[in-house]
């Protein structure tokens, strides 16, 4: 029986995917359920397992865009899987000497081989030698001055005279190379993007030309989150599995400051304004095919610990090509980490239906003022790129500046008070 692979749909709004790579040969005996494709949505990457055991035949290639439910393959249920030796082996095994001829008639079939007859060979075009002699490549005088006055090499000129003399002509024709020759390798390459890739670079550029964004910058002292995380991580780690990083903190703070400011945790729909009473953030994760956004869904319900493993579970999943359209749908609010890579500062760019992003960055000990004295400690620049539509300056400052006071004193503002309890230690 040959079954139809239709493409299945990835996840609501999405009506096409594009085939990044096969991962099996046509003709090749597959397994149900193994994965046979990697397909793009606009979205994520995903697997597509074959949906019975059979012998393959592909209908699209790489690269092809296909409609969702569109045939991309066939399956032949009733092809064998192959196994030992093929049938042209036995065959030849089963013949023995009788179909083999005489070993005098083999070294003739070889000597045949070996020799090539005699009027093909005459046929044969031969290579035509070059003729070299004292003037190849000599200049004549007048085009020895005119390369002069070009600074172009003489070795770099093809001579059109005798013997390939360089003659007037050549040198007058000859075009000095741009640049200074450095024989380096100048080659290039050229590969399709992918359609998740595509679709990242066309929102991006919708949100630079549809909204009025603007950024606004704050500096926070992380001494107080060095000394929880120097005093905790060790204990937290073994008792939950997963390690007391930033982004817990960071959760925590943004969570905070959107009850405090619920414009900042809205989006424009048309002519209205949507607010949100829960705050889903969407942590952007480097990803095998480029930069992908899960979502920690009731990120105000979830204690440190439940952040981190919900953080971690994410984060590997995305860099393992498993994150599913569902898990990177629905955020209303982004967090983004440029710090991780080195960067000191950067203006991020707003993840569209939402209105605002907050940018982590990296930390660095930097000499700054306390009471009055300078001091040495580390600092972290953050950033909020905001939708100037619905969130005003007022409200961005302030929301950033909660997220700093949040950051700066965590034990009182984070943790109520009490460290243990809040870490579940």
């Amino acid at each position: 029986m040959i079954l139809e692979m239709k493409v299945p749909s990835p996840g609501e709004s999405i009506t096409e995917v594009e085939i990044a790579e096969w991962l099996v040969e046509d003709g090749d005996y597959v397994e149900k359920d193994q994965a046979i494709a990697e397909v793009d949505s606009d979205k994520a990457t995903l697997e597509l397992p074959a949906e019975e055991s059979g012998i393959i035949t592909l209908k699209a290639e790489v690269g092809d865009a296909v409609n969702v439910g569109e045939v991309v393959c066939l399956i032949d249920t009733d092809g064998e899987k192959p196994g030992g030796a093929s049938k042209g082996a036995d065959t030849a095994s089963e013949g023995g000497d009788e179909g083999s001829g005489s070993d005098a008639e083999k070294d003739l079939d070889k000597q045949r081989e070996k020799t090539p007859d005699k009027a093909e060979s005459e046929k044969a075009p031969q290579p035509k030698q070059a003729k070299e002699s004292y003037a190849s490549g000599a200049t004549s005088p007048a085009a020895k001055k005119i390369l002069a006055e070009k600074n172009i090499d003489a070795t770099s000129v093809k001579g059109g005279g005798r013997d390939g003399r360089i003659m007037k002509e050549d040198a007058v024709n000859a075009v000095p190379s741009m640049g200074t020759p450095t024989g380096g390798n100048r080659g290039e390459s050229r590969s399709k993007l992918s359609m998740l890739r595509r679709k990242v670079a066309e929102r991006l550029v919708d949100v630079k030309n549809e909204t009025a964004m603007l950024t606004t910058f704050n500096e926070v002292n992380m001494s107080s989150i060095f000394e929880l995380r120097n005093k905790y991580k060790d204990d937290f780690k073994e008792k939950h599995g997963v390690g007391l990083g930033f982004m817990s903190f960071f959760t925590k703070a943004v969570v905070r400051a959107l009850q405090e400011f619920p414009s900042v945790n809205s989006m424009i729909d048309g002519k209205e304004m949507i607010s949100f009473d829960f705050c889903d953030i969407s942590i952007a994760v480097s990803g095998p095919k480029g930069l992908m956004v899960p979502v920690i869904r009731n990120a105000e319900n979830l204690t440190f610990r439940g952040i981190e493993a919900e953080v971690k579970r994410l984060a590997l999943r995305a860099r393992e090509g498993e994150i599913t359209v569902d898990e990177m749908t629905g955020g209303t609010f982004t967090i983004t980490n440029g710090g991780i890579f080195g960067s000191m500062l950067s203006t991020p760019i707003i993840n569209p239906p939402q209105s605002a992003i907050l940018g982590m960055h990296n930390i660095v000990e930097r000499p700054i003022a306390i009471d009055g004295a300078i001091a040495v400690a580390p600092i972290m620049y953050v950033a909020v790129s905001y939708d100037h539509r619905i969130i005003d300056g007022k409200e961005s400052v302030g929301f950033l500046v909660a997220i700093k006071e949040a950051l700066e004193n965590p034990e009182e503002l984070l943790m109520d008070g009490n460290v243990k309890k809040a870490l579940e230690m």
